[in-house]
């Protein structure tokens, strides 16, 4: 095979988020991997991945997929090409890269194609796959569920300071919907206050005892938004309020907790549940519990899954998105030294 010049992580960190991807706006950062990628010499895939009827993005948006041509990876290292908003341009000092996508998840892409270009060329079968849409629901990993590469392994990149993850908290997202009658807010009595309902709803929700599992932690709600309403002096005939929950274990408990908090004053709409998850270690690394959820529970054709990379989580969706350089450097050696490990 061609020797192409190691990788640098850095400047190809700073090329990945000097593209704005936030999630439903992804083509154009994945038609510049799958160029990257097959010029130093890797069969590259994209698949196409929907874009919802709700969503504000145009065009379209890919998953990608680069392999060794005419190998079967036994191991593949994946994350995701999406970001959050607001797009927050690059920037770097000394010591630190600044940006909206250098922890999440845009350096780890950059550590995950420099370690595997080092293994490629040691004679190890390796793959990555990037995908779209990890963000809101996981869309880029259901498709790319249902073409599996045969790998064994699969190093899954988000911010864990470079600890190996032990387990992922899920998520379950419920929408609380209350009704009433609108009427004036100088007689109240001629109508039905949608948002009193709610805030009674929600006060319960606030109030509840959730499971808790001994080595993961307590499971954790937020009521992340509320609307409803017209005007001050008008009973509101409607309300709404979007709440998630981190799971720790089963949901029906936690379905059944938020169905009896709405009682007969709401609507529960249960539109998204990403299962908790528990993962394995590798000898001799640092572990930690990874609060958040990741694209693991919908790649589970794609190989035993690991968790692992780059940057802290505390950073990332924030305005101070930012990752250490040595921290990026160090991060491809830790992929190629858990590869290696997993591959013995």
């Amino acid at each position: 095979m061609h020797e192409f010049s190691p990788l640098d992580p850095i400047r190809f960190t700073q090329q990945l988020c000097e593209i704005e991807s936030t999630t439903y706006n992804e083509g154009r950062v994945g038609n510049f991997l799958a160029d990257f990628l097959a010029a130093r010499g890797w069969a590259v895939e994209k698949t196409p991945v929907p874009q919802p009827e709700e969503s504000a993005g145009v065009g379209e948006r890919w998953n990608v997929f680069a392999g060794i041509p005419g190998q079967t990876p036994d191991l593949v290292f994946s994350t995701h090409m999406d970001t959050v908003p607001p797009y927050i341009p690059f920037s770097e000092d000394a010591e630190f890269m600044y940006g909206r996508g250098v922890s999440d998840a845009k350096g780890i892409i950059a550590a995950q194609v420099a370690a595997a270009e080092v293994l490629r060329a040691e004679g190890f079968r390796v793959g990555v796959l990037f995908v779209s849409g990890e963000e809101r629901d996981s869309a880029g990993a259901k498709v790319a569920n249902e073409s599996p590469k045969g790998s064994r392994f699969l190093i899954n990149g988000e911010p864990t300071d470079n600890r190996l993850a032990l387990a992922s908290k899920g998520s379950l997202r419920a929408v609380f919907k209350a009704s009433g009658k609108m009427a004036h807010s100088a007689y109240p009595e001629l109508g039905d206050s949608a948002v009193h309902k709610l805030v009674e709803v929600l006060a319960r929700l606030l109030k509840l005892d959730l499971p808790a599992t001994e080595d993961v932690g307590p499971s954790t709600l937020n009521i992340g938004q509320i609307s409803g309403g017209h005007a001050p002096n008008v009973i509101a005939d409607k309300a709404e309020a979007q709440v998630l929950v981190r799971l720790v274990g089963d949901s029906k408990p936690v379905r059944a907790a938020l169905m009896e908090a709405a009682g007969d004053l709401a609507e529960v709409d249960f539109t998204l549940e990403i299962p908790f998850v528990r993962l394995r270690a590798v000898e001799g690394l640092p572990t930690m519990i990874a609060k958040f959820t990741t694209d693991i529970p919908q790649l589970t054709n794609w190989g035993e899954p690991l968790l692992l990379g780059p940057g802290s989580i505390h950073v990332a969706h924030t305005p101070y998105e930012k990752l250490a350089k040595k921290e990026l450097k160090d991060a491809v050696d830790l992929y190629i030294r858990v590869a290696k490990q997993l591959l013995a």
